[in-house]
């Protein structure tokens, strides 16, 4: 007897997960999008940051290459134009309590490129990989009852159609209608929390300029602890010689669509440094508006029953502020959750339809999701005028010692490389409890903070050419 998988969603999270079913023996598997997929790096209507600056972090990076073994996806992404950063030596980043340093010793390497490209590249390799089948469809339902889902119910012009399936995987991102779906099965009472800055992002290309090809990603970091709207920018480098230049704004604080009020936007920031190099840059694209930012944590782990044969993975169970770059990562560490349990020995939980299966994903996935939920709410909530949250007793305590681990992060390499282990989602949160990373917090820097960039004099003459401010 044939054994059929059904993902909805073809994003990152929906072909990661379908790369897992089809090396965990899985007949068929069939993944359903909404979206007319573009053939190339393009941008598509599902995806609603997919225009904004997204960082693929070390963790994310591991993760996908173990689910994909042999596919060599870092050395695809390099070779389709992606950047490699290293967090240590190869980023300027202006933090809420002053520029972080530059090392020359090793430390994280993230990858950078638009979205667009990433969900391209994956899809290929994985359409290369694996018989996977990628269908255009919109999922209006699920099929079967509260005990067991049996497959999807998909709308046609004619009359909606039913699809088979030994397991559903819900990969639909966040726009995912999971809630009212298991409401229709009898699944009632999901707890569910959203907290919002009202983060507004705003991004525009430019063509990177002659001699500014090696320019370190640059980034002004929000700060949250001011009582006044967060605001952000940053010049990544991403395929085609280009710079994705995005601003972002919590509530009270949006940044602009119009090029003039986007460059002052920037030049407005504590430091001036991303409006002064795109003043002289060439802008490839108008300034593209996205609103879609809330942090939503569906708490489905916690349903006292939980049907057999369905999973839910990615945004559709744990959506972030983008601003953070764990969405990616949080999607893969989901996957990885479920080849794992689908890899137990016969017997011992393996298997496309072993009894409790869904239920143990669930619950994986969400623990995986635990650190960037808490990373990316704990900021959040400091925020004037946010909504669904507020700061805890804890938080207060914990926020205060994130604080000063940053502030001696701006000088001292063991503070820094605690923070660069756990903000890539290389380690989790007690990372920053060990006693090498408390000494170095309660040390502090030992250096005096730097007031300006830390620039090389080839990257500061670059500057200087590019500035047309005047300032």
């Amino acid at each position: 007897m044939s054994r059929r998988a059904v993902v909805i969603g073809a994003g990152l999270a929906g072909m990661l997960a379908a790369a897992v079913l089809s090396a965990a023996g899985a007949d068929e598997v069939v993944v359903l999008d909404r979206d007319e997929l573009p053939e190339g790096p393009d941008h598509r209507k599902g995806l609603p940051q997919g225009r904004h600056a997204h960082l693929l972090m070390p963790g994310g990076m591991e993760a996908m290459e173990e689910l994909l073994p042999g596919a060599h996806l870092r050395k695809r992404l390099l070779a389709a134009g992606a950047h490699e950063i290293s967090l240590s030596s190869g980023m300027l980043a202006l933090t809420p309590e002053g520029w972080l340093r530059r090392w020359r010793r090793e430390g994280p390497v993230m990858l950078t490129c638009s979205r667009a490209l990433v969900d391209w590249v994956l899809r290929e390799t994985v359409r290369e990989q694996t018989p996977v089948e990628i269908r255009r469809g919109a999922v209006v339902g699920l099929t079967g009852s509260a005990g067991r889902v049996r497959g999807v119910r998909i709308a046609a012009p004619g009359g909606d159609t039913d699809l088979d399936a030994d397991l559903v995987v819900d990969a639909s991102g966040r726009g995912t209608r999971v809630v009212s779906w298991l409401d229709g099965l009898g699944l009632t009472g999901v707890r569910e929390q959203a907290v919002d800055s009202g983060l507004v992002n705003a991004s525009r290309v430019y063509r990177v300029p002659d001699g500014a090809e090696r320019f370190p990603l640059t980034i002004v970091q929000p700060n949250p602890y001011l009582r006044r709207p967060g605001r952000s920018a940053m010049v990544m480098p991403i395929e085609g010689g280009r710079w994705l230049v995005s601003c972002g704004g919590s509530r009270g604080g949006e940044p602009p669509a119009d090029p003039e009020g986007f460059l002052r936007y920037a030049l407005a920031l504590p430091d001036p440094i991303v409006g002064r190099l795109i003043s002289g840059a060439e802008p490839l694209t108008d300034v593209h508006l996205s609103r879609s930012t809330s942090n939503v944590r569906r708490y489905l782990e916690e349903l006292p029953h939980w049907p057999e044969g369905f999973v839910v993975l990615g945004d559709a169970l744990a959506t972030f502020n983008p601003a953070y770059g764990h969405g990616m990562s949080v999607a893969a560490f989901g996957a990885r959750v479920l080849g794992r349990e689908l890899g137990r020995e016969p017997g011992r939980g393996g298997g496309l339809g072993s009894p409790g299966l869904a239920r143990r994903v669930v619950r994986g996935a969400a623990r995986a999701a635990d650190a960037a939920w808490s990373m990316a709410v704990s900021q959040d909530v400091l925020y004037p005028e946010v909504r669904g949250g507020r700061p805890s007793a804890g938080g207060r305590v914990l926020t205060g010692y994130t604080r000063r681990m940053m502030r001696a992060a701006t000088g001292s390499y063991p503070a820094a490389s605690a923070i660069w282990d756990v903000t890539s989602l290389l380690a989790p949160p007690t990372r920053m409890f060990r006693p090498g990373a408390v000494l170095a917090a309660a040390a502090g820097s030992p250096l005096p903070p730097s007031v300006s960039p830390p620039l090389t004099a080839a990257e500061r003459e670059v500057l200087r050419s590019l500035d047309r401010t005047g300032m």
